[in-house]
């Protein structure tokens, strides 16, 4: 399952309903948000693993940043703590909020959603995004980072795992374990 089809599913679709709720948007308009938002945080996401420490700092941030509610009970949630949450993420994927305003208006311009509602959205996706992985993660970080095929978090972040573009994640993933256990 992907990250996209992870957040569609949360809570049998409740997920999106609320962040539709939460931004004045109707269903098929925080689809298309969704739909332009997370290929970026993806691409954040591959960045970020594909540099050195990159895989270990996720594994690390998904089983101890209790991200997971943010699937689980996102109507339970503050708005202003997820928001937060969810900046320190893009801050980590992007680098900068020069590129969060850029992804934001890109988004804007393929959905027709105004971009001052993307550039609220964004952290929150982000933070979802997050929860999703966590949650696939189950909070055993070896059992995360191990080939599942089922549906489980490397079928998420697989392409972004895959550095020598081979198409397949599995003897990067061996490397990475193996590292740590040299050491």
């Amino acid at each position: 399952m992907d990250l996209l089809q992870a957040l569609m599913n949360a809570q049998g679709g409740g997920a999106v309903r609320q962040l539709s709720n939460q931004f004045g948007l109707g269903q098929d308009q925080t689809m298309a948000a969704l739909q332009q938002l997370l290929p970026a945080i993806a691409g954040g996401l591959q960045r970020n693993v594909s540099q050195e420490g990159g895989l270990e700092g996720l594994l690390g941030a998904l089983m101890n940043g209790n991200h997971q509610r943010y699937v689980d009970e996102p109507e339970a949630l503050d708005p202003e703590e997820m928001r937060q949450d969810g900046n320190g993420i893009l801050g980590h994927l992007f680098g900068s909020k020069d590129v969060s305003r850029q992804v934001a208006s890109h988004a804007a311009e393929r959905t027709g959603i105004g971009s001052d509602i993307l550039k609220q959205m964004l952290p929150v996706v982000a933070a979802m995004a997050m929860g999703a992985l966590s949650k696939q993660a189950g909070g055993n970080a070896m059992a995360a980072s191990a080939p599942q095929g089922g549906g489980g978090i490397l079928d998420m972040i697989a392409p972004m795992l895959d550095r020598n573009r081979d198409g397949s994640a599995a003897d990067d993933v061996l490397g990475f374990v193996s590292k740590m256990f040299l050491k």
